[in-house]
Protein backbone atom coordinates (compact mmCIF):
# COMPACT_ATOMS: atom_id res chain seq x y z
CA UNK A 1 0.00 0.00 0.00
CA UNK A 2 2.80 2.42 0.86
CA UNK A 3 4.65 2.05 -2.25
CA UNK A 4 1.01 2.34 -4.15
CA UNK A 5 0.47 5.69 -2.26
CA UNK A 6 4.42 6.78 -3.56
CA UNK A 7 2.84 5.71 -7.09
CA UNK A 8 0.31 8.35 -6.80
CA UNK A 9 3.36 11.09 -5.48
CA UNK A 10 5.10 10.16 -8.12
CA UNK A 11 2.43 11.39 -10.87
CA UNK A 12 1.39 14.14 -9.21
CA UNK A 13 5.41 15.63 -8.98
CA UNK A 14 5.03 15.14 -12.24
CA UNK A 15 2.07 17.14 -12.65
CA UNK A 16 3.66 19.76 -10.55
CA UNK A 17 6.41 20.08 -12.68
CA UNK A 18 4.55 20.14 -16.22
CA UNK A 19 2.27 22.89 -14.97
CA UNK A 20 5.50 25.08 -14.00
CA UNK A 21 6.69 24.45 -17.77
CA UNK A 22 3.22 25.30 -19.40
CA UNK A 23 2.90 28.79 -17.80
CA UNK A 24 6.02 29.92 -18.80
CA UNK A 25 4.64 33.17 -20.49
CA UNK A 26 3.38 34.04 -16.82
CA UNK A 27 6.84 33.67 -15.42
CA UNK A 28 6.19 36.05 -12.79
CA UNK A 29 3.17 34.52 -11.28
CA UNK A 30 4.70 31.14 -11.53
CA UNK A 31 7.81 32.26 -9.31
CA UNK A 32 4.97 34.31 -7.09
CA UNK A 33 3.05 31.24 -6.67
CA UNK A 34 6.20 28.80 -6.22
CA UNK A 35 7.11 31.43 -3.21
CA UNK A 36 4.33 31.24 -1.35
CA UNK A 37 4.19 27.17 -1.49
CA UNK A 38 7.55 27.27 -0.13
CA UNK A 39 6.68 29.62 2.48
CA UNK A 40 3.78 27.70 3.84
CA UNK A 41 5.29 24.24 3.36
CA UNK A 42 8.06 25.71 5.42
CA UNK A 43 5.93 27.67 8.13
CA UNK A 44 3.30 25.80 8.17
CA UNK A 45 4.65 21.86 7.27
CA UNK A 46 8.46 21.67 8.39
CA UNK A 47 8.98 23.71 10.89
CA UNK A 48 5.77 22.69 13.24
CA UNK A 49 6.84 18.39 12.39
CA UNK A 50 10.49 19.18 13.05
CA UNK A 51 10.32 20.65 16.42
CA UNK A 52 8.08 17.96 16.97
CA UNK A 53 10.33 15.46 15.89
CA UNK A 54 13.51 16.51 16.79
CA UNK A 55 12.37 17.43 20.95
CA UNK A 56 15.33 18.30 22.73
CA UNK A 57 17.14 22.00 23.35
CA UNK A 58 20.26 23.06 23.27
CA UNK A 59 21.42 25.54 24.89
CA UNK A 60 17.65 26.85 25.70
CA UNK A 61 16.63 27.10 21.94
CA UNK A 62 14.88 24.03 20.25
CA UNK A 63 17.72 21.62 17.59
CA UNK A 64 15.49 22.16 15.05
CA UNK A 65 15.45 25.54 15.27
CA UNK A 66 19.05 25.89 15.11
CA UNK A 67 19.03 23.34 12.08
CA UNK A 68 16.68 25.88 10.60
CA UNK A 69 19.15 29.39 11.21
CA UNK A 70 21.75 26.85 10.17
CA UNK A 71 19.68 25.46 7.34
CA UNK A 72 19.38 29.40 5.92
CA UNK A 73 22.83 30.46 6.60
CA UNK A 74 24.75 27.28 4.66
CA UNK A 75 22.43 28.68 1.57
CA UNK A 76 23.19 31.66 1.77
CA UNK A 77 26.89 30.70 1.91
CA UNK A 78 26.78 28.44 -0.92
CA UNK A 79 25.01 30.94 -3.12
CA UNK A 80 27.62 33.58 -2.23
CA UNK A 81 30.27 31.41 -2.31
CA UNK A 82 29.39 30.50 -5.99
CA UNK A 83 28.83 33.54 -7.40
CA UNK A 84 31.99 35.22 -6.26
CA UNK A 85 33.80 31.73 -8.19
CA UNK A 86 31.67 32.35 -11.04
CA UNK A 87 32.32 36.58 -11.01
CA UNK A 88 36.06 35.53 -10.29
CA UNK A 89 36.19 33.58 -13.80
CA UNK A 90 33.88 36.31 -15.34
CA UNK A 91 30.65 35.13 -15.45
CA UNK A 92 28.50 37.01 -13.86
CA UNK A 93 26.81 40.35 -15.09
CA UNK A 94 24.08 42.45 -13.75
CA UNK A 95 21.52 40.91 -12.25
CA UNK A 96 22.43 37.71 -14.21
CA UNK A 97 24.71 36.83 -11.31
CA UNK A 98 23.19 33.22 -9.99
CA UNK A 99 25.32 30.25 -10.35
CA UNK A 100 23.44 27.04 -12.15
CA UNK A 101 25.21 24.88 -9.22
CA UNK A 102 23.08 26.46 -6.36
CA UNK A 103 20.19 25.80 -8.46
CA UNK A 104 21.30 21.93 -9.21
CA UNK A 105 21.70 21.76 -4.94
CA UNK A 106 18.35 23.28 -3.89
CA UNK A 107 16.74 20.55 -6.21
CA UNK A 108 18.56 18.04 -5.06
CA UNK A 109 17.82 19.21 -1.49
CA UNK A 110 14.20 18.83 -2.72
CA UNK A 111 14.59 15.20 -4.28
CA UNK A 112 16.38 14.36 -0.95
CA UNK A 113 13.04 15.59 0.61
CA UNK A 114 10.55 13.86 -1.29
CA UNK A 115 12.71 10.81 -0.76
CA UNK A 116 11.82 11.58 3.02
CA UNK A 117 8.29 11.64 2.72
CA UNK A 118 8.43 8.23 1.45
CA UNK A 119 9.86 7.42 4.03
CA UNK A 120 7.50 9.11 6.04
CA UNK A 121 4.70 7.01 3.87
CA UNK A 122 6.12 3.77 4.71
CA UNK A 123 6.76 4.48 8.81
CA UNK A 124 3.17 5.97 8.79
CA UNK A 125 1.35 2.84 7.17
CA UNK A 126 3.26 0.38 9.84
CA UNK A 127 1.74 2.11 12.82
CA UNK A 128 -1.51 1.85 11.25
CA UNK A 129 -3.93 2.25 8.04
CA UNK A 130 -5.11 5.58 9.49
CA UNK A 131 -2.09 7.19 9.82
CA UNK A 132 -0.44 6.22 6.63
CA UNK A 133 -3.90 7.44 4.70
CA UNK A 134 -3.08 10.60 6.74
CA UNK A 135 0.00 10.83 5.63
CA UNK A 136 -0.41 9.80 1.64
CA UNK A 137 -2.99 12.58 1.54
CA UNK A 138 -0.25 15.15 3.00
CA UNK A 139 2.80 14.00 0.77
CA UNK A 140 0.70 13.89 -2.47
CA UNK A 141 -0.88 17.47 -2.24
CA UNK A 142 2.48 18.11 -1.47
CA UNK A 143 4.24 16.97 -4.19
CA UNK A 144 2.85 19.07 -6.26
CA UNK A 145 4.49 21.71 -4.86
CA UNK A 146 7.60 20.57 -4.75
CA UNK A 147 7.04 19.10 -8.57
CA UNK A 148 6.63 22.70 -9.58
CA UNK A 149 9.01 23.97 -7.36
CA UNK A 150 12.07 21.67 -8.19
CA UNK A 151 11.42 22.52 -11.85
CA UNK A 152 10.95 26.50 -11.41
CA UNK A 153 13.92 26.61 -9.13
CA UNK A 154 16.28 24.36 -11.51
CA UNK A 155 15.49 26.61 -14.18
CA UNK A 156 15.34 29.99 -11.87
CA UNK A 157 19.16 29.77 -11.89
CA UNK A 158 20.06 29.46 -15.83
CA UNK A 159 20.14 25.38 -15.66
CA UNK A 160 18.76 23.87 -19.00
CA UNK A 161 15.68 22.65 -19.66
CA UNK A 162 16.71 19.39 -19.70
CA UNK A 163 18.36 19.50 -16.67
CA UNK A 164 15.22 21.29 -14.83
CA UNK A 165 13.81 18.11 -16.51
CA UNK A 166 15.91 15.41 -15.45
CA UNK A 167 15.87 16.85 -11.35
CA UNK A 168 12.22 16.82 -11.66
CA UNK A 169 12.15 13.23 -12.63
CA UNK A 170 14.28 12.15 -9.68
CA UNK A 171 12.29 14.12 -7.68
CA UNK A 172 9.49 12.09 -8.81
CA UNK A 173 10.95 8.86 -8.47
CA UNK A 174 12.06 9.73 -4.50
CA UNK A 175 9.34 9.00 -3.01
CA UNK A 176 9.27 5.53 -4.09
CA UNK A 177 12.49 4.86 -3.62
CA UNK A 178 11.81 5.78 0.47
CA UNK A 179 9.12 4.00 0.61
CA UNK A 180 11.27 0.92 -0.40
CA UNK A 181 13.61 1.70 1.93
CA UNK A 182 11.14 1.75 4.82
CA UNK A 183 11.28 -2.08 4.46
CA UNK A 184 14.91 -1.76 5.41
CA UNK A 185 15.73 0.94 6.82
CA UNK A 186 14.74 2.66 10.56
CA UNK A 187 15.43 6.02 10.67
CA UNK A 188 15.24 8.00 14.33
CA UNK A 189 12.78 10.41 14.70
CA UNK A 190 15.13 13.10 16.51
CA UNK A 191 17.47 12.81 13.38
CA UNK A 192 13.78 13.25 10.88
CA UNK A 193 13.25 15.92 13.08
CA UNK A 194 16.70 17.89 12.30
CA UNK A 195 16.70 17.38 8.76
CA UNK A 196 13.43 18.60 8.29
CA UNK A 197 14.76 21.96 10.50
CA UNK A 198 17.94 22.05 8.31
CA UNK A 199 15.50 22.00 5.02
CA UNK A 200 13.30 24.35 5.87
CA UNK A 201 16.03 26.80 6.35
CA UNK A 202 16.80 26.45 3.54
CA UNK A 203 13.52 26.87 1.18
CA UNK A 204 13.13 30.01 3.03
CA UNK A 205 16.13 31.46 1.73
CA UNK A 206 15.57 30.47 -1.70
CA UNK A 207 11.65 31.65 -1.23
CA UNK A 208 12.36 35.26 0.67
CA UNK A 209 15.93 36.06 -0.78
CA UNK A 210 15.47 34.59 -4.33
CA UNK A 211 12.39 33.47 -5.75
CA UNK A 212 10.11 36.05 -4.48
CA UNK A 213 11.96 39.19 -5.48
CA UNK A 214 12.88 37.65 -9.00
CA UNK A 215 8.70 37.42 -9.15
CA UNK A 216 8.50 41.14 -8.28
CA UNK A 217 11.95 42.53 -10.41
CA UNK A 218 9.88 43.32 -13.96
CA UNK A 219 6.55 42.35 -12.80
CA UNK A 220 5.59 44.13 -9.44
CA UNK A 221 1.83 43.71 -9.96
CA UNK A 222 -1.06 42.64 -7.37
CA UNK A 223 -1.53 39.57 -9.11
CA UNK A 224 1.84 38.15 -8.18
CA UNK A 225 1.45 39.29 -4.68
CA UNK A 226 -2.26 37.22 -4.86
CA UNK A 227 -0.18 34.13 -6.49
CA UNK A 228 1.79 34.43 -3.55
CA UNK A 229 -1.10 34.34 -0.79
CA UNK A 230 -3.05 32.03 -2.87
CA UNK A 231 0.25 29.11 -2.43
CA UNK A 232 0.68 29.43 1.25
CA UNK A 233 -3.19 29.25 1.71
CA UNK A 234 -3.25 26.08 -0.33
CA UNK A 235 -0.24 24.70 1.76
CA UNK A 236 -2.76 25.55 4.73
CA UNK A 237 -5.70 23.90 3.72
CA UNK A 238 -3.38 20.99 2.86
CA UNK A 239 -2.12 20.55 6.43
CA UNK A 240 -5.96 20.91 7.63
CA UNK A 241 -6.89 18.42 5.83
CA UNK A 242 -4.41 15.70 6.60
CA UNK A 243 -5.25 16.65 10.49
CA UNK A 244 -1.73 18.58 10.96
Amino acid sequence: MAVFVALGAFLMTLAGGWTAQRVTDRRHLVLGLAGGLMLGVVGLDLLPEALHAAGREIFGVPAALLLFVAGFLLAHLVERTLAARQAAHGGAEGHNHRAPEVGLTAAAAMVGHSAMDGVAIGAAFQVGSGMGAAVALAVIAHDFADGFNTFTITSLYGNARRRAIAMLVADACAPLVGAVSTVFVHIPEAVLGGYLGLFGGVLLYLAAAEILPEAHHEHPARSTLLCTVAGAAFIWLVVGLSGG
